[in-house]
């Protein structure tokens, strides 16, 4: 249903943008934009065709769209081809293009080229620097992220708020808790950058795979803003993976609360009473997504348990 609801947005656009006499160059990366937050990689890479055939000057906006769909599809060839033609085109030094290629290239996992790329890119601002800490994070390379991290430091490069949701994911993904905190503490105190709700989720994945729910749990109470959605499915996950039921229970009635639709809410605690053999409970959470009408397409997890 979501994806036909999509499409036909999708379809009503284009009839539009056909119908216009005239389009420039913000009407087609408009498409591009629509396309991208549907989540259409092949429709992007199919659009991005048909304005190099309208030989429309491209800008580094479309390249940089181009790049990242490869990158969801990872379809290197395609890549090495808008890799080539922005380097033609005189787009190789733009930080844009050259995150854009830094990204597909992790995502294809070929880390070692996309450090190759961040290397030959300008260094001036954060934009090519968040990449490739997240190229490393992704690859379970939290001291490379680390380094490049303090490097910026060093350098005196400017860093955001993406630099630490980076950085705190790298730390996540080999669980340096020590490390993560430490920056997680540092940020508004030395950077001047108060943590938002992505760095809470974080910081909370963080303790949660290392165990630490009482770090996890602390985070919570001093936030300036209520939760949202994000960071107590985050407080769920690190509850999973302790197995504490009961503070699951009490996480999930929040989330169930906020989005009672959300079929994974009910597919975690239904395992998780599954795995501890505690059969009524699975089975009043089955009940209840009949009765709410939650669509059944993952019934056979619910039943693995």
């Amino acid at each position: 249903m979501y994806l036909k609801s999509n499409t036909k947005y999708v379809e009503n656009a284009m009839e539009i943008f056909e119908s216009m006499a005239v389009k420039d160059r913000v009407t087609w990366n408009s498409i591009l934009t629509g396309f991208v937050q549907y989540g259409l990689s092949d429709h992007v890479l199919m659009f991005f065709r048909k304005m190099r055939l309208a030989h429309l000057r491209l800008d580094h906006y479309a390249f940089s769209v181009a790049l990242r769909s490869c990158s969801d599809l990872t379809t290197l060839q395609l890549d090495q081809e808008v890799h080539a033609l922005a380097l033609k085109l005189g787009f190789e030094s733009n930080d844009f293009v050259a995150s854009s290629l830094i990204f597909v290239h992790s995502k294809c996992e070929i880390i070692e080229d996309a450090r190759k790329s961040f290397e030959e890119t300008p260094k001036d601002t954060s934009i090519t620097w968040n990449s490739i800490i997240f190229g490393y994070a992704q690859h379970g390379q939290g001291k490379a992220a680390l380094d490049l991290f303090f490097l910026m430091g060093d350098i005196k490069v400017k860093l955001d708020h993406i630099t630490f949701v980076a950085v705190l994911t790298a730390c996540s993904h080999i669980g340096l808790v020590e490390a993560g905190c430490n920056i997680l503490k540092s940020m508004e105190f030395e950077y001047g950058i108060p943590p938002r709700m992505e760095h809470y989720a974080c910081g909370i994945d963080l303790f949660g795979w290392a165990g630490r729910l009482e770090l996890a749990n602390a985070l919570i109470e001093p936030m300036s803003f209520e939760p949202d959605v994000m960071v107590w499915k985050t407080l769920l996950g690190a509850y999973r993976t302790c197995g504490d039921i009961e503070l699951a229970t009490q996480v999930a009635s929040r989330l169930l609360e906020l989005e009672p639709q959300e079929q994974c809410t009910y597919v975690i605690l239904s395992n998780m009473y599954g795995h501890l053999k505690r059969w009524d409970e699975k089975a009043s959470v089955k009940r209840l997504m009949r009765e709410r009408g939650v669509r059944k397409g993952t019934w056979l997890e619910l039943d693995r348990s």
